[in-house]
């Protein structure tokens, strides 16, 4: 095993507006260490704070996305683990400081665990054909910490989410998408590309519609359907008067392709 290696690493890369962050600790099927949870937040605070920055994608080197949590190295931590994150950075997982900017998540072979939260938390994921999840928590004498058991509920509805998070087993491809957990499965190896490629399309649109967009729907499961529509005018108002909405126009009655600054 790399000395670099040793505990992980996760690095990025910037991609004209598209953040592209990989989790790289093959010798050890990318499993998850404090040190890797630490500079994925650092990556997706990186990500919500550049202004020129739209969307990010998680991917992972290797043949599989992630074994889960390294619970030896996880193992004095789990009692407060948002603890390990720099005061104001971005939560990975989504359950305190969520990220603004859209994240497409490519997922192949093994996507046990914290790699499964990590998808759910982000917004779409693209999924290998050759892909296999499990929320094996309970096999561990632990819960799933990272938003499961209610990111399932949302997606694939009570029956199905307790009878993968309770039995804790093994599924494939085609039922994470049955049951929502990923958007598209795609033939093993393409996943990243199509993964970049719905990222390069959500870039091309209005940076603040596209926040927004989320914060909406973020808004909803929150706080609920009333909540959610409260905030409609202001937002409305808020886009009405800027930049970008004048190019949408402009672009639509010229009959070309907007160029959105997100201003």
């Amino acid at each position: 095993m790399s000395e670099k290696n040793l505990d992980g690493e996760v690095r990025y890369k910037i991609l004209g507006h598209i953040m592209q962050i990989t989790f790289d600790r093959v010798e050890k099927r990318n499993a998850f260490t404090p040190k890797m949870y630490e500079e994925l937040s650092d990556a997706y605070t990186l990500l919500d704070q550049d202004k020129n920055l739209r969307v990010g994608v998680l991917c992972f080197e290797g043949e599989h996305s992630t074994s889960g949590l390294d619970l030896q190295k996880f193992s004095s931590k789990l009692g407060n683990i948002e603890g390990i994150l720099k005061s104001g950075n971005i939560d990975p997982f989504s359950l305190k400081n969520k990220c603004r900017k859209p994240i497409v998540v490519a997922v192949q072979g093994s996507t046990f665990t914290v790699g499964v939260e990590l998808m759910l938390a982000a917004d779409i994921t693209v999924a290998s054909d050759d892909s296999v999840f499990s929320q094996m928590e309970p096999k561990r004498g632990i819960m799933a910490f990272g938003g499961a058991a209610v990111r399932y509920v949302e997606r694939a509805g009570w029956g199905n989410a307790m009878y993968h998070l309770l039995i804790a087993g093994e599924f494939n491809a085609q039922t994470a998408l049955s049951h929502g957990l990923v958007q598209e499965v795609v033939p093993k190896g393409q996943q990243l590309d199509r993964a970049m490629t719905l990222a390069q399309k959500i870039a091309k649109n209005a940076p603040l519609a596209v926040q927004a967009t989320k914060e909406s729907a973020r808004i909803y499961t929150e706080s609920g359907e009333q909540q959610a529509i409260n905030t409609f005018g202001d937002t409305l108002k808020r886009l009405a008067t800027s930049n970008d909405v004048m190019e949408g126009m402009a672009a639509m009655m010229q009959k070309r392709e907007p160029s959105f600054k997100g201003e």
